[in-house]
């Protein structure tokens, strides 16, 4: 019999038009539902509006089960303890989270939420499949309540070193529930290494870095890279529109002028401020070559009610005016910047358009900005430069890797990337797009399932 698989997601596949519902883009969406839409099965989630929560309801061969979320529950579970607790947390504490016990209580009541809608939509022997930092105790809840059923959990962002998550008040009680799983996914050896010794710790109980022993049971801990669509890269990025707005986008920014792209949600964690800062330093010590190299810088919103992104965005945007101040002339802005979201024929565009591809985030837990560069690649041209705290570094191991904390050393890798002798170039380019067409999002899907389900 074939295994029907439930997801468990902070939010649903979808989001609302004039029309009705359409299927969201991303690469989670088109990896599962496929699984979901020929065996069967569920999505459970928010619709990302509040008090939103209409009765299941089937879309794209897909039943989708609403989960309702307050004002409030914004407030405190997804804003508060999800984004101002474990986010900063996890990512090494880059801003210091804040502890409020008014924020905790309201993150389990949504976590019990969620899984008394995913206790109602599994079977027995059924698959779920829970997602996230914001979902940590679902799978320890729904154990309880249905333990017929098989679980996993995918955690998208890093987990910290066991000397950071000994801050956290509900360390027991989040390790705890993520013990509810039969089988813990992270996106790299060094999440599931730091994992288990937290566990080992501060639970107790007998273990490895592969295994850990949860009363009757004994829970597997992988490391599993997410990845991208990379077909759907590549034939976006050889189509005909895309070429054309590639070409408009030269005559603009100056045919003979090479382009340093950075790409990334406005987050503390990506270290924008960082690569603006060592474009800075590049344009003083060659102001030579000022004219010659522009620095293009999407920045998506994100999180806008929130004081610490107010306040990088802030940051950002006043360390372009100064570097355009200082080194600009009236026929040329060495930094363009665009604050807001670009379709995917575009993005694609930014990135055909790009030379060097800049990546510096201080600790992500994959970052896919970096292989959607590379898949878009198909003359093997171009360059990667990338944190050596990104998952993503793990597997594209021939982009030129750097330290997101030190301004000077990113400046040189950038003016490296920028003078790459042409083989070299090629032959790093090619390596990294093999790596990400062999391992693509659907391969990632199914090994993770294949997981869960044995």
């Amino acid at each position: 019999m074939t295994n029907r698989i439930v997801v468990v997601a902070n939010r649903l596949p979808l989001r609302r038009t004039e029309d009705g519902w359409e299927t969201s883009p991303g690469g989670l969406v088109s990896a599962v539902a496929p699984f979901i839409q020929e065996q069967g099965g569920s999505w459970v989630g928010w619709t990302g509006v509040p008090d939103d929560a209409p009765p299941p309801f089937v879309h794209d061969g897909i039943e989708q089960r609403p989960v309702r979320l307050t004002q409030a529950d914004i407030d405190d579970f997804y804003l508060g303890c999800s984004n101002g607790t474990i986010w900063p947390l996890y990512h090494d504490a880059i801003r210091p989270p804040e502890f409020h016990r008014h924020w905790w209580y309201p993150y389990v009541a949504v976590n019990r939420r969620f899984a008394e809608q995913a206790a109602e939509a599994l079977r027995p022997g059924d698959l779920a499949w829970v997602h996230d930092y914001q979902l940590q105790l679902v799978p320890g809840m729904l154990r309880r309540m249905r333990p017929d059923v098989r679980i996993g959990f995918f955690l998208h962002i890093p987990f910290p070193p066991v000397e950071i998550l000994a801050r956290l008040p509900w360390r027991r009680e989040l390790l705890e529930g993520l013990l509810g799983a039969d089988v813990v996914a992270f996106q790299t050896r060094l999440g599931r290494h730091n994992f288990s010794r937290a566990a080992l710790r501060f639970l107790g109980g007998e273990g490895t870095t592969r295994w850990l022993g949860a009363g009757d049971r004994t829970v597997r801990l992988m490391s599993a890279p997410i990845s991208i669509d990379t077909r759907r890269y590549a034939s976006l990025a050889a189509s005909h529109g895309v070429g054309e707005r590639v070409a408009a986008l030269r005559d603009e920014l100056g045919t003979d002028r090479k382009v340093v792209l950075g790409v990334d949600r406005l987050d503390y964690t990506k270290g924008i401020d960082v690569r603006l800062r060592a474009f800075d330093t590049l344009l003083q010590r060659h102001r030579e070559q000022a004219d010659d190299v522009v620095f293009l810088q999407v920045a998506v919103p994100s999180r806008e009610g929130v004081g610490d992104y107010a306040a990088m965005r802030e940051e950002v945007e006043g360390l372009v005016g100064r570097i355009n101040g200082s080194h600009g002339e009236l026929h040329h802005m060495p930094v363009h910047y665009r604050y807001g979201s670009l379709d995917p024929e575009e993005l694609i565009a930014y990135y055909r358009l790009a030379d060097v591809m800049c990546v510096t985030p201080f600790r992500d837990g994959m970052n896919l900005v970096a292989k959607e560069y590379v898949a878009t690649r198909p003359g093997n041209s171009g360059a990667l430069v990338l944190s050596e705290f990104a998952g993503a570094a793990q597997e594209l191991r021939q982009a030129l890797l750097v330290n997101p904390y030190d301004v000077d050393g990113v400046a040189d890798v950038l003016w490296r990337a920028l003078h790459l002798p042409p083989g070299e170039e090629r032959a790093r380019m090619q390596a990294l797009r093999r790596q990400v067409q062999r391992h693509d999002v659907f391969r990632w899907a199914l090994s993770c399932i294949e997981a869960i389900r044995h």
